[in-house]
């Protein structure tokens, strides 16, 4: 096959430049016999030639030999979905072999590396005994070659947590704390499954509770992350009532699920303010005021001081909230926050049409008041 791909190289290149057999012979120093074997694929250049040859039409030697060993995405993916429907019908030792002859074929190709170590991790289970260790060896292996010469943080970040994914597989449980936490033997990263990780690797050394504490933290930051990005999705389909509903509805089961109000009062009182705006777009002003009051209600109670809380469910994790980093999200002060809880939501040009309904009226007066007479207040 790498004969016959190479012989199309050479042709396409020697037509391209528009020379002979003869010529191309001459120039390397071979006969016109070894340049019409070399393109009928039935010999293959010596070695000391590829140079010679690929300098001649002036690309590389990989691009002579029509090798890269970069894969698309798709490729990747095609190959994977092949790979992993052979482990259920064809020998497993069989399938083995050829994952491994692949990746020492794109052993440069650190995304193609690293759904074979997904393939190897899903699939161990299918050896016994040491030979199961070993597969998961293969997959420890590979992930260490990705992180001593990648540079891309989402493939460094995903080989990590691969990496991890086998030492909890294999019982190792001191390697994933080595691998993943700071001195405290917490996670050095929230929000991308290290967290989860971590936890198991702490149950099986027995400390339930900093398993506990660690996998509320991630919990806590999933819940956060979901919230928020529905938050953005109801921002941006606002002109689509269907759309924007749907999700408005679903962010406001999950706000009462989790008591968000209590953990992140902000994102809580973001949500209602993109209701009013969406009722009020759709021509329900009753509905509009509805969530408008419920604004109001979450800035006057609970709203300040403005940081994020934990509850009876998120009981543990109240250390990792008092770090600066994770409670410094405030960066105006009281004031101009209440000023702009005014003018900036109530006193919108979207809502002129509620002014004249006492309701609308009420609520700007508790506002007002909230804010202390503030004459800035428009």
């Amino acid at each position: 096959m790498r004969n016959m791909s190479m012989a199309s190289v050479l042709i396409a290149k020697r037509r391209e430049k528009g020379i002979t057999q003869d010529e191309l012979a001459t120039h390397v120093g071979v006969s016109k016999a070894s340049v019409s074997k070399w393109e009928s694929g039935n010999r293959f250049p010596d070695i000391t030639l590829l140079p010679i040859i690929a300098e001649y039409f002036g690309i590389t030697i990989d691009q002579l030999m029509n090798h890269s060993p970069q894969l698309s995405e798709a490729e990747i993916v095609k190959i994977y979905a092949r790979l992993a429907g052979d482990f259920a019908n064809k020998p497993f030792e069989d399938v083995i072999s050829e994952c491994d002859a692949l990746v020492k074929k794109h052993y440069s190709c650190f995304s193609f590396v690293l759904y074979i170590t997904i393939l190897y991790i899903n699939h161990a289970g299918m050896a016994e005994g040491e030979r199961k260790a070993e597969i998961f060896q293969k997959a420890i292996d590979l992930c260490k070659h990705v992180l001593q010469n990648c540079r891309e943080p989402s493939l460094l970040n995903e080989a990590t947590q691969h990496q991890a994914m086998c030492y909890v597989a294999t019982g190792q449980a001191e390697k994933v704390l080595e691998l993943l936490c700071d001195e405290n033997q917490m996670p050095l990263q929230y929000g991308v499954g290290h967290g989860t990780l971590v936890g198991q690797a702490h149950q099986i050394l027995g400390n339930i509770e900093k398993a506990v504490e660690v996998e509320q933290i991630e919990l806590y930051h999933g819940l956060t992350g979901l919230f928020s990005g529905l938050l953005s999705y109801i921002r941006l389909t606002l002109s689509d009532y269907k759309t924007a509903k749907t999700a408005f509805e679903r962010a406001e089961n999950l706000a009462e699920s989790f008591n968000i109000r209590r953990l992140y009062s902000n994102h809580v009182a973001v949500l209602y303010t993109y209701g009013a705006h969406m009722y009020q777009s759709a021509g329900e002003s009753e509905k509009a005021l509805e969530y408008l009051g419920k604004y109001v209600d979450v800035c006057l109670h609970g709203f300040f001081p403005a940081i994020v809380r934990s509850d009876s469910f998120f009981s543990r994790i109240d250390r990792w909230l008092n770090d600066p980093e994770v409670n410094d999200i405030m960066v105006r002060n009281e004031a101009t926050v209440k000023e702009s809880m005014l003018n900036d939501v109530l006193l919108d040009p979207a809502f002129d049409s509620l002014h004249e309904k006492q309701e609308f009226t009420n609520l700007v007066q508790k506002l007002k008041k909230f804010i202390g007479g503030n004459q800035n207040a428009r």
